[in-house]
């Protein structure tokens, strides 16, 4: 379960929040709310990852298959069945789910941890080529456009919120909206018994399952949660962007980058997910000028913080003001 917040957590949360809940008032800078945009919906994709592998144990590498499933859900249903983005939103989340119960049953019951990471793999890449494939459907590379954004709605004493892509001051907060929930969602988890059966199931399957843990259903419950909340993810970028391809919603890159965010910031951690995806979204447009050198440096750096923190970036602050023995 999460340790009890310190005065000094709360200031740094209450302050990162009001920092963020500002921002749109310093800056309405389009290109900075697109990047602010996409770390937020990276946030919710690695904490949800970081849920089902850094608090459960359990190893998987095909989480972006669940991210394309919630986007070409939710895009299909608004553009094929007139339904509201409002509504299809939450429908990508449940269809990722779905795909997360039907492929977590069989192989969740499997305790090497080795065998359900190839297999999580292996089902992403099949999503991928079927995504590729159904191009009557999708359109396959060709790429799924004119995918509805949300509908603009009024609000007392705000006046009217649209969506459109020439203002995205509307989608940051909604982001910022989302993000809250989901990271809620798992606070509030993480904070009950479940959440303490599931850092024991991590640190020890016998010695849960001693203690009457069922583990394959407390495997199959947070494997499902968490395919739920990347769905959502992948449901709204489907909507912010307006456009689909499957290497960008179900590539691999995808998920070495969320992989990636989640171990520079900290894995097992509530806040490392969400300052990995802050600093490598951000590494990522800075170097952009850089060309063919800007993976090379974005390589370079994710060395360097595995190397020297390995515990991730969060743990940087500890280092540099370490508490003093009592």
């Amino acid at each position: 379960m999460f340790k009890p917040y310190t005065l000094q957590s709360r200031l740094c949360i209450a302050g990162a929040l009001v920092l963020m809940l500002a921002l749109p008032l310093i800056t309405s800078d389009p290109y900075i709310m697109h990047v602010m945009v996409l770390v937020m919906i990276f946030g919710i994709f690695a904490s949800a990852w970081n849920l089902v592998t850094g608090f459960a144990g359990l190893k998987t590498f095909g989480h972006h298959a669940f991210f394309g499933l919630g986007a070409y859900g939710s895009a299909l249903l608004s553009m094929n069945l007139a339904i509201s983005p409002w509504i299809t939103l939450w429908l990508g989340g449940l269809i990722a789910a779905g795909a997360g119960f039907f492929i977590g049953t069989p192989i969740l019951r499997i305790r090497s941890m080795a065998h359900v990471a190839i297999v999580t793999l292996g089902f992403a890449e099949i999503v991928r080529i079927c995504i590729a494939n159904f191009s009557s459907v999708t359109r396959g590379e060709m790429g799924l456009w004119g995918i509805p954004q949300f509908e603009g709605f009024t609000l007392p004493f705000a006046g009217p919120i649209t969506f459109s892509p020439a203002d995205k001051v509307s989608f940051y907060y909604l982001s910022l909206v989302l993000l809250l929930l989901m990271l809620g969602v798992i606070v509030c988890l993480m904070r009950s018994k479940t959440g303490l059966a599931m850092l024991a199931m991590r640190d020890g399957e016998d010695a849960a399952e001693s203690l009457g843990v069922n583990l394959t259903r407390m495997k199959l419950m947070v494997f499902g949660l968490s395919a739920f909340i990347v769905g959502i993810a992948g449901a709204f970028y489907a909507h912010y962007l307006s456009i689909l391809t499957p290497a960008s919603v179900v590539g691999l890159d995808l998920m070495i980058s969320i992989i990636a965010m989640v171990l520079v910031g900290g894995l097992g951690t509530f806040t490392g997910p969400l300052v990995g995806a802050l600093v490598l979204t951000v590494l990522i447009e800075a170097m952009r000028d850089l060309e063919s050198y800007r993976m090379l440096g974005y390589g370079l750096l994710i060395v360097l913080i595995v190397m020297y923190l390995p515990k991730g970036l969060v743990t940087l602050r500890e280092r540099c003001f370490p508490r003093p023995q009592e």
